[in-house]
């Protein structure tokens, strides 16, 4: 019978699995299973059996090709000037008008493919930060432009004001530094 090791003191017994499709009883033999929170869960019929070179070899190609601190996050930034002077919802609103736009602005990405992907959607990463007003937000966008992150700028129609940044989605080491010194949304 092979076990399932979910962490080093919580064995599961797993001998076979039923899917929710009508597909038919699965037997695994040894394989490495991701849950959507990137945690491995390894299954073989004799724990022992995976000190091989090529088990060794697998779990560090895994490991590297996507680390829990490289996840796949979105940026959303909002003005501090408009969340105290709007109501609530309305500033909501901005965000997820830019989020959604700057999505399907670049829907053909693989890495904004990879975040929408239907086994992934309920794992989406965003980060709502925050800047002082209009000004701030213009000269982020061109710090953004500048090093090459895509991103929109919502504006706010028929006004024409500027009222929320979102990039598409990044591996976060890639975009993280050009948000390190702005606040956290609150």
């Amino acid at each position: 019978m092979a076990s399932a090791v979910a962490s080093a003191a919580f064995r599961l017994p797993l001998a076979t699995l039923r899917f929710s499709s009508p597909s038919p009883w699965i037997s695994l033999q040894h394989s490495t299973i991701w849950t959507r929170h990137l945690r491995r869960i390894t299954t073989a019929s004799s724990m022992s059996q995976q000190t091989s070179e090529t088990d060794a070899s697998r779990t560090n190609d895994e490991n590297s090709a996507e680390k829990p601190d490289d996840v796949v996050v979105q940026y959303v930034v909002l003005r501090r000037d408009l969340i105290d002077s709007w109501p609530l919802g309305s500033v909501v609103t901005q965000g997820c008008h830019a989020s959604v736009a700057a999505i399907w602005s670049f829907k053909d990405d693989p890495v904004t493919l990879q975040y929408c992907d239907p086994q992934r959607i309920d794992s989406m990463h965003k980060v709502t930060l925050e800047v002082k007003g209009e000004t701030q937000m213009l000269n982020l966008s061109e710090k953004l432009k500048s090093g090459g992150i895509s991103h929109k700028v919502w504006m706010e129609q028929p006004e024409n004001i500027p009222t929320c940044i979102a990039t598409k989605p990044y591996p976060k080491s890639q975009v993280s530094p050009f948000f390190k010194k702005l606040k956290l949304c609150k």
